[in-house]
C-alpha cells in the first residue's frame, strides 16, 4: 500500500524504501517477541509434529504461526497465485474506499476498523515474520512448495491493480474535494488550513 500511495496520492517516493524497511523490521521484531513469549509452547508443539513425522514447516505447523503456507495438496502455483492476487486486490479496494473522502459510508473514525476486519496480506507482514521462521525452523520456511514468493510479492501488483481500478472506475470524479490534511509538498506533510476552510465554505454555500 505504501507503493500505491506513492503512485496515486503523492506520497514521496524517496520515503518509500524507509517505510518498507520499517514495516518489515517491525514485523520481524513482532515475530521474535511472539516466539519469545510462547517459546515453551512452540518448542513442545514442534517436538510433537517432528515425532509425528510431519516436520515443522507445513500448513498448520509451528512455522505457520509466523507466516502462511499452502496445504500439502496445494501444489498448483498458478492457482495459489490467483488466490493471493484476488485477496490482495480485495483488501486494496477496501482500503482505498475507506480512505476516499467522497465515500459517505465510512467515517474517518471508522476507517481503521473497516480496514482491520479485512484479511492481513502484505509483504512486510509476511516477509518480516517469515525471516523469524527461517531463523528457528530452517530454509524450508522459504522453499516449502516454492510458495514464499507468491505470499511476499504478489500483493504489490495486486494492490496496484486494485487501486488503479478504484481510481479509474469507482472514484467519484464529479465530487469536488478540497485539499486534504496531508499535502506532501517537498516530501513533508503539511496541513493546508485555508484550502480546507475554503472547501467547507463552498460546500456550505452549495447546501451540502
Amino acid at each position: 500500500m505504501t507503493i500505491c500511495f506513492a503512485t496515486w496520492q503523492g506520497f514521496p517516493w524517496k520515503k518509500v524504501p524507509y517505510y518498507i524497511f520499517a514495516q518489515i523490521f517491525g514485523a520481524f521484531m513482532a515475530g521474535l517477541f511472539v516466539y519469545g513469549q510462547y517459546h515453551e509452547q512452540i518448542v513442545a508443539y514442534s517436538a510433537a509434529t517432528i515425532a509425528a513425522g510431519k516436520g515443522t514447516v507445513f500448513n498448520g505447523g509451528p512455522a505457520s504461526i509466523f507466516c502462511s503456507f499452502p496445504g500439502e495438496t496445494q501444489t498448483n502455483l498458478g492457482y495459489l497465485f490467483m488466490i493471493e492476487f484476488f485477496v490482495d486486490s480485495y483488501i486494496g479496494i477496501i482500503i482505498w474506499a475507506c480512505l476516499d473522502p467522497a465515500n459517505p459510508f465510512v467515517s474517518p473514525q471508522a476507517a481503521p476498523w473497516a480496514i482491520d476486519i479485512t484479511i492481513s496480506t502484505n509483504m512486510a507482514r509476511d516477509l518480516g515474520t517469515r525471516l523469524v521462521a527461517l531463523i528457528f525452523f530452517g530454509r524450508e520456511a522459504f522453499t516449502y512448495h516454492s510458495y514464499s514468493w507468491i505470499s511476499i510479492l504478489v500483493n504489490i501488483p495486486a494492490t496496484l491493480f486494485a487501486t488503479a481500478y478504484y481510481e479509474m472506475l469507482m472514484r467519484d470524479s464529479l465530487q469536488k474535494i478540497g485539499k486534504g490534511a496531508a499535502v506532501h509538498e517537498h516530501g513533508e506533510e503539511e496541513w493546508d488550513f485555508w484550502a480546507a476552510a475554503g472547501a467547507l465554505e463552498s460546500w456550505d454555500a452549495e447546501g451540502f
